[in-house]
């Protein structure tokens, strides 16, 4: 056995410390407060790939855009709640442009962010019909998510998609949908953290069902156009981000502005409600909210309440990014590709070493190499290789945490660094030598 670089008793005890009784289910803070103090005590570097925080600079688009409205003297005026219209006027048309559908500049709303816009659209979805009071993941997904439902109070159920992908979708979706207790479906794509994404004829399927069980579709845009194997940096040019808005009118877009431009310190977004949807009248939300609709329930009561709307000089920041995208003079896929070629050298470091990617294909396609990607070790469960792991210097989240019945670990690409792949393909060696399988 090859000294560990990090001294096993050390970790062993700073688990303990922090009270974590079982590391499989340790959270993104608790890993990473682990890791943290790992790294100081040591003086050695981790290399760290738990938090799923962007790695670039923000989009100067819109900090030039913010810094202009803030010195106009933006800053003194409560937003409307509404939103900024330009920004609306803009979101729609970012919409037709990278995404291909339409919808109207009414119905596009911003949020702080797209964790209020979950919170809200909770609010408003397990409302509208008294008999439907339950929330389904598609999983693996944004832990924070269930989360906001325990707060709410709000019940949910869940799946792994791994077994269920193409054709199996369907049949396993409606043995949910059949009970007829689903207000909300609830997925990213491409997802966090298997990045695996549906194609055009998954969507249909969940589409076409949610059409037929009136259930809403939330569809979490996070990593918005980041499957890069495809070209979706030309506006108004196929291809298109895939959606499930093309196959039903149940839908809301979650569009964020922290991953594809960076921005995520000024909690802004965009939640894109189909505009049958957000005109639609529901007798439970009529009686609760003096006849309003969807729409205006989801911005004028619920964000009303839990913040009294979108911070103002963040909406033009926004406003600008969006506009500059679908205008073509920015690129803003440029700047965010460097995660698809940090993904591609990670995973051949860890393949080298006798790790397998665990969410490894698209029906028959490779998955796309971005923002995140997951990885098992032979013999392993998910808790053991995340534990082993932080003896080399090296911290991850466990799957079990996201949903997945799946062994194995969430890789983020976000913060590491060219400089630290030697090291990493170094400490690898190490590890595989230590746990030899064969």
């Amino acid at each position: 056995m090859q000294q560990t670089p990090i001294n096993k008793e050390l970790v062993d005890n700073a688990i303990k410390d922090f009270g974590i009784q079982d590391f499989e289910k340790a959270t993104i803070r608790e890993v990473k407060s682990v890791a943290a103090y790992a790294e100081r005590e040591s003086g050695v570097e981790f290399i760290k790939l738990e938090m799923g925080i962007p790695g670039l600079p923000a989009s100067h688009v819109g900090v030039e855009a913010q810094i202009k409205a803030l010195q106009d003297g933006i800053a003194h005026s409560y937003p409307d709640i509404q939103g900024y219209p330009v920004l609306k006027s803009e979101a729609s048309r970012f919409v037709k442009a990278f995404i291909g559908v339409d919808v109207s500049a009414e119905s596009c709303v911003p949020v702080c962010g797209s964790m209020q816009g979950t919170f809200a659209a909770f609010l408003t979805c397990s409302q509208a019909d008294k008999r439907k009071d339950t929330v389904l993941f598609i999983d693996p997904g944004f832990p924070v998510q269930k989360m906001q439902l325990q707060v709410l109070g709000v019940k949910y159920e869940t799946f792994d998609v791994y077994d269920f992908r193409g054709d199996k979708l369907g049949e396993k979706l409606e043995s949910y949908l059949s009970k007829g207790n689903i207000c909300a479906i609830v997925y990213s794509n491409p997802n966090n953290p298997s990045w695996i994404c549906f194609n055009e004829d998954e969507l249909k399927t969940i589409g076409t069902l949610a059409t037929k069980y009136d259930t809403v579709v939330m569809e979490d845009l996070a990593y918005f156009a980041m499957d890069f194997r495809k070209q979706l940096s030309v506006p108004f040019q196929p291809p298109y981000q895939a959606t499930v808005a093309r196959y039903t009118d149940n839908y809301m877009l979650l569009i964020s502005g922290s991953k594809a431009f960076s921005y995520a310190g000024e909690r802004i977004g965009v939640v894109c409600i189909s505009d049958k949807l957000f005109r639609r009248h529901y007798d439970d939300l009529g009686a609760r909210y003096e006849g309003l609709p969807f729409g205006l329930v989801f911005s004028t009561r619920m964000l009303y309440a839990l913040s009294s709307g979108t911070s103002h000089s963040a909406q033009y920041a926004m406003a600008a990014m969006l506009k500059a995208a679908s205008d073509g003079d920015y690129d803003f896929r440029g700047d965010i590709s460097v995660y698809g070629r940090r993904a591609r050298k990670l995973k051949e470091i860890f393949r080298k070493h006798g790790f397998y990617i665990v969410y490894d294909k698209d029906l028959d396609e490779d998955i796309a190499d971005g923002f995140y990607f997951t990885i098992g070790y032979p013999g392993m469960t998910g808790g053991e290789l995340a534990h082993e792991l932080m003896y080399y210097g090296v911290s991850a989240i466990c799957l079990v945490t996201t949903g997945s019945h799946q062994n194995g670990l969430r890789v983020c690409t976000s913060f590491i660094e060219n400089r630290q792949m030697e090291e990493l393909d170094r400490r690898m060696a190490v590890f595989e030598e230590n746990n030899n399988v064969n």
